[in-house]
C-alpha cells in the first residue's frame, strides 16, 4: 500500500513544481470588491426568485422509476415550447455528454470534435465505441478534410462542438458546421453551456442569435452556468429522445434530481426570456472591456462574455491570480490540464449585474502586474 499511495505522491509532486497543483479553498467572497470567476453570468443569483412550497425535496429514484415527477414535465414542456423541439432534461452538462454520446454512437460509427471541446464531451467520446478524431480548433477547412477521408467508411459520423468555447470565449460559426453536415450527411451535436442565457433574442444561446435552432440535430445546454441552478438538457427529434431514454446509462441509473431544483429551473428559464436589455448591457460591457485589455498591450481573445488574459507559464499565472485577490479581485488561474500545456491564463468572466465602473481600472492594474512579475 505504501508503494501505491508514494506513486500517486510522486504525481502530485510533480504537478507541485510544475504550478499545476490543485487545492480547495474557503473563499469569502464578501473579501473581494469583485467575483470575476463565476459563471453566474445574468447575476441571477441576486434577483431572489422563489419557488412554489409544495415542491418537494427530494426524487427517490432515477427518472424512470418513480422520480419522473410533473415539474420535469413542466419544464420540458417549456423547453419544448421555447426552442421547437422535444427536450430530455438531465441532472448535469457532464451526465449529459457522458451519456448522449455512448447511446447513440457505437462501432461502425465516427466521432469528429473540435479539439477544444469541453472535458465532458472528451469523456464521452471515450466511453462510446466509435472511431473518433480532433479537427483543428474552429478550423472547418480542417473538418472537411477529415470527412472527405473518412466519411464513406462510416455509417453515421457526429460533428461536435461547443458555441462558446469556456477558456478561450471564442464562438462557433454554426450555420457554415451546418453547411457541413448536410452536405456530408451528419449529425451536428453543439453544446451551448456557456450560451444559455446570455445570447440570443430570449437568450436560447448561439444557434438563437444565428438563426439555426431548428437545423442542429443534438442541442445540449445547462442551468450550471447563466442559470445558477443544476441541470442540463438535450433539444432533439422525438425519435432520438425515446431511445435515449431506453438507452443512455446517465440517465437511467441515477437518482433524479429533486422536484423543488426542476422547478427553479422553470422559474429562471422563464426570467431568463425577458432578461434582453441585460443581455445587450453584458454584451456592450464585454465588447468595452475586451477592447480596452487590448489597447493595454494584454493578449486576450475570444468574443463573448468570457474574457481570457493568456500568460503561458502556469506558475507565473498563478502569481498573477494571486496579485489580483490581493486588490480585492476574484480571479483564478487556469491551469493543464484544463488547457493546453504553456498557455494558462487567467480567465475573467463578466457578468450583466457588472458596470464600467467595476471594470475601468483593471485593464491597466494587469498591466503593471505582469510588467511587476515579468522584471
Amino acid at each position: 500500500m505504501n508503494d501505491i499511495l508514494k506513486s500517486y505522491q510522486n504525481e502530485l509532486d510533480k504537478l507541485n513544481k510544475t504550478g499545476n497543483l490543485r487545492s480547495l479553498k474557503q473563499i469569502d467572497e464578501n473579501q473581494f470588491k469583485l467575483n470575476m470567476s463565476s459563471n453566474d453570468y445574468m447575476g441571477i443569483a441576486k434577483l431572489g426568485l422563489s419557488i412554489p412550497e409544495e415542491k418537494g425535496m427530494g426524487s427517490g429514484s432515477s427518472r424512470l422509476l418513480t422520480g419522473n415527477f410533473q415539474a420535469y414535465q413542466e419544464l420540458e414542456n417549456e423547453l419544448e415550447k421555447q426552442f421547437g423541439s422535444p427536450a430530455l432534461f438531465f441532472n448535469s452538462g457532464y451526465h449529459a455528454n457522458i451519456g448522449i454520446l455512448p447511446a447513440l454512437a457505437s462501432k461502425g460509427d465516427l466521432i469528429l470534435s473540435d479539439k477544444l471541446n469541453h472535458a465532458s464531451i472528451i469523456d464521452g467520446i471515450k466511453l462510446s465505441d466509435a472511431d473518433y478524431h480532433r479537427y483543428k480548433h474552429l478550423d472547418y477547412a480542417h473538418l472537411e478534410r477529415l470527412l472527405e477521408k473518412y466519411r464513406n467508411q462510416y455509417k453515421r459520423v457526429f460533428i461536435i462542438s461547443e458555441s462558446i468555447f469556456s477558456m478561450d470565449g471564442d464562438v462557433a460559426d454554426l450555420l457554415q458546421l451546418i453547411q457541413i453536415k448536410e452536405k456530408y450527411n451528419c449529425l451536428l451535436y453543439i453544446d451551448e453551456a456557456h450560451a444559455l442565457g446570455t445570447r440570443g433574442e430570449k437568450g436560447l444561446g448561439i444557434a438563437e442569435e444565428q438563426n439555426c435552432l431548428s437545423q442542429i440535430d443534438l442541442l445540449v445546454g445547462t442551468f450550471g452556468k447563466a442559470m445558477n441552478s443544476v441541470g442540463a438538457y438535450l433539444v432533439c427529434n422525438a425519435i432520438i429522445k425515446d431511445y435515449l431514454i431506453n438507452k443512455m446509462r446517465s440517465l437511467i441509473f441515477t437518482t433524479a434530481l429533486p422536484p423543488i431544483s426542476i422547478a427553479w429551473n422553470l422559474q429562471i428559464l422563464k426570467q431568463s426570456l425577458c432578461m434582453q436589455k441585460e443581455r445587450e448591457h453584458l454584451q456592450s460591457l464585454s465588447n468595452r472591456f475586451r477592447k480596452a485589455i487590448l489597447e493595454a498591450g494584454i493578449e486576450t481573445g475570444g468574443n463573448s462574455n468570457i474574457i481570457p488574459i493568456k500568460v503561458g507559464d502556469s506558475e507565473t499565472c498563478k502569481h498573477l491570480a494571486e496579485q489580483l485577490q490581493k486588490l480585492g479581485y476574484l480571479v483564478f488561474p487556469i491551469r493543464p490540464p484544463s488547457v493546453p500545456p504553456n498557455t494558462a491564463r487567467v480567465r475573467l468572466s463578466l457578468s450583466a449585474d457588472m458596470k464600467w465602473d467595476d471594470l475601468k481600472e483593471l485593464p491597466e492594474v494587469i498591466k503593471d502586474l505582469q510588467s511587476s512579475i515579468n522584471s
